[in-house]
């Protein structure tokens, strides 16, 4: 099958290997002495009382965000994989055991003997998770959810949440300090916020997108994850200053039929390339081939015209990587010429 006109600019990933090794990759010892860390994270009070030796992430997110920062030497595992890790921070990641591909049990973290525990959404730490935070803090273990997944977000229904605020990059930068602060690298944490902003600005320089119209398809063919208004996929959007053809809802990942896909008619396919297999059209290979083969979709003017762009699934959630999402959609606009 044909993979012409397929964005996946090989600059990124000299982008990426700068951001990983400009904020420290060597030891990362945990300060003598300092006092405790107390946050406010996703309704919880959070305290740390020294600087975490024994981290256990349960989500890709918050592990990139922690190999990036040079902790890999005070992580104890990770967990829930979609992608492989973020470039730039292969070495640093085969070093941190990885508990589970998906989520573990609450016994198997517990058996990594964790001191902290990360993760990147509400889910993980909840009723059918891996376990509440509740229970882990009881036995002495303080847990964080990146903000990204709660700040103005309403995740009590049964899918993925809604937001009654769009989600902002700075959301990302908060989550990235605190977890300096918890670890005592706060100025691993400020190097690595200013390497993602000086990478927006590059990215969104000069770029006038208004006339696009953008899709963001994530996961399964049958009934189809799009991208609502307000997410990580909004973060690109408004970024770029294009136009999400579902920016009429606020539900983060809405299940959407074919013909209405199809009748929205979207001028670009933001497509996810995930290398987990949980749901049906994960690959960016697997997706293209059914769009190009569906009687709904073969005629759509992105699927005609072959204007996709790839995206790993960390770059289409809110993490360190959405700026990875808005760099590769830039580029891919501009490839296609549709954008300055």
């Amino acid at each position: 099958m044909p993979f012409a006109r397929l964005a996946r600019p090989a600059v990124l990933a000299v982008a990426a290997l700068t951001l990983a090794t400009g904020c420290g990759s060597g030891s990362s010892a945990a300060p003598a002495a300092r006092a405790a860390v107390s946050l406010t994270n996703c309704g919880y009070a959070v305290r740390v009382e020294s600087p975490p030796k024994r981290a256990v992430s349960l989500n890709q997110g918050t592990t990139e965000i922690l190999l990036s920062l040079g902790l890999a030497d005070r992580m104890a595992g990770t967990a829930t994989w979609t992608d492989p890790v973020m470039k730039g921070l292969e070495k640093a990641n085969r070093g941190v055991q990885r508990i589970a591909d998906n989520n573990p049990s609450f016994e198997r973290v517990l058996d990594a003997d964790p001191d902290f525990v990360a993760a990147s959404f509400v889910s993980t730490l909840g009723k059918g998770g891996v376990a509440a935070r509740d229970q882990f803090e009881k036995l002495g273990v303080p847990t964080y959810v990146s903000p990204s997944d709660c700040a103005g977000k309403d995740n009590s229904g049964d899918g993925d949440g809604s937001r009654a605020k769009p989600l902002t990059i700075d959301t990302v930068y908060g989550e990235v300090r605190d977890l300096a602060e918890v670890f005592g690298v706060e100025q691993r944490g400020e190097k690595l916020v200013a390497s993602l902003k000086k990478r927006m600005a590059t990215a969104t320089s000069g770029i006038d997108a208004s006339d696009v119209t953008l899709l963001y398809w994530f996961a399964n063919s049958e009934s189809p994850y799009m991208a609502g208004c307000c997410g990580a996929p909004g973060v690109i959007t408004r970024a770029l200053g294009a136009k999400n053809v579902f920016d009429d809802t606020r539900e983060e990942w809405p299940q959407i039929n074919w013909e209405t896909v199809a009748d929205r008619d979207p001028g670009v396919l933001v497509i996810g390339d995930l290398t987990r297999d949980s749901e049906t059209a994960e690959s960016a290979e697997r997706k293209i081939a059914f769009l190009e083969s569906n009687p709904v979709t073969r005629n759509m003017a992105a699927v005609k015209n072959k204007r996709y762009v790839l995206l790993s699934g960390q770059a289409m959630n809110p993490t360190i990587r959405t700026v990875e999402g808005v760099e590769q959609v830039a580029a891919g606009l501009r490839e296609f010429g549709l954008a300055g």
